[in-house]
């Protein structure tokens, strides 16, 4: 009898994981997508994004959990229609980006805002590259300022900007009191801010709770620092060959790029039983068995 994975949950990042460069789905990855989760196997997908821009890809492939959406601040159900778990930025966090607004409003020297909710996003100081992400990712939008935009509910808040502002937008952050925030770049164009202790990590592992997963069995695969935190926190971390050297140095197993199938890499490790021969190494160097 063929082995079967209901004790596994991958959690995969979109661009650059999920998708080549061109951004399309290799079939490669379609086709062990389905093969895993035909054998029992726990397969979702974690993004920045908005759940109506994930679930395009999503329906492309043979997904089979609730989605990790907006960096981890939210897991949408897509077979309920209901986000089924969030984590929004409280008073502190939004007073902080107030601040940011005020400080960083030079011709030179000025970022887009764009604050995310469940499915909505207000953008509060707008430019080329905040109007360049909705077209891009379909998102639903309106242009506003920041004192119309509901107290309660940010999920993230995205500030853009040319690189060297954004740099010095990452050091005026270390400089300030610390704002009850987690903040990520999500490119050299954009940084990210979410509440304190929320990233894709968070979000995949209160996935697998509800699962009944062991962490052990967590695998996430990502290619860029945005996905540090959940390479990090998973059993399991796994990167695109295309990824920085840092990422690389906190993964257990390095995929090919993103181009030739990486997903399909990592899955196939898995379904090969490798993982968990690894597995129970580990936890015999550890005592554990």
């Amino acid at each position: 009898m063929e082995k079967t994975f209901e004790n596994w949950l991958v959690v995969s990042d979109i661009d650059g994981t999920l998708k080549n460069k061109a951004r399309f789905i290799p079939k490669r990855n379609i086709e062990a997508i389905e093969k895993f989760t035909s054998l029992g196997g726990n397969f979702t997908l974690a993004s920045g994004r908005l759940k109506s821009s994930v679930e395009r890809n999503y329906n492309r492939i043979n997904a089979n959990q609730p989605v990790v959406v907006i960096n981890g601040a939210g897991i949408y159900d897509y077979s309920k229609q209901e986000m089924v778990w969030r984590s929004t930025i409280q008073k502190k966090g939004r007073d902080f980006v107030k601040k940011v607004i005020d400080d960083f409003n030079g011709v030179f020297h000025r970022v887009d805002v764009g604050i995310f909710f469940d499915d909505y996003v207000y953008i509060v100081k707008q430019g080329m590259l905040s109007r360049g992400q909705m077209y891009f990712d379909k998102s639903h939008y309106e242009i506003t300022t920041i004192d119309k935009v509901p107290d309660e509910g940010w999920m993230k808040v995205i500030f853009w900007s040319n690189p060297a502002t954004i740099n010095e937008l990452q050091k005026y952050v270390i400089k300030h009191e610390n704002p009850d925030a987690n903040f990520m770049a999500s490119s050299l164009w954009s940084f990210e801010m979410l509440q304190k202790d929320t990233h894709k990590g968070v979000g995949a592992m209160q996935l697998a709770k509800t699962l009944g997963i062991e962490k052990s069995h967590v695998a996430g695969i990502g290619d860029y620092y945005n996905d540090w935190d959940m390479l990090k926190t998973v059993g399991l971390p796994a990167c695109a060959g295309q990824a920085p050297k840092p990422i690389h140095e906190i993964c257990k197993f390095e995929a090919c790029h993103c181009n030739n199938g990486c997903v399909a890499d990592l899955l196939e490790y898995i379904m090969s039983g490798k993982a968990e021969e690894q597995i129970e190494k580990e936890m015999l160097l550890n005592g554990e068995k």
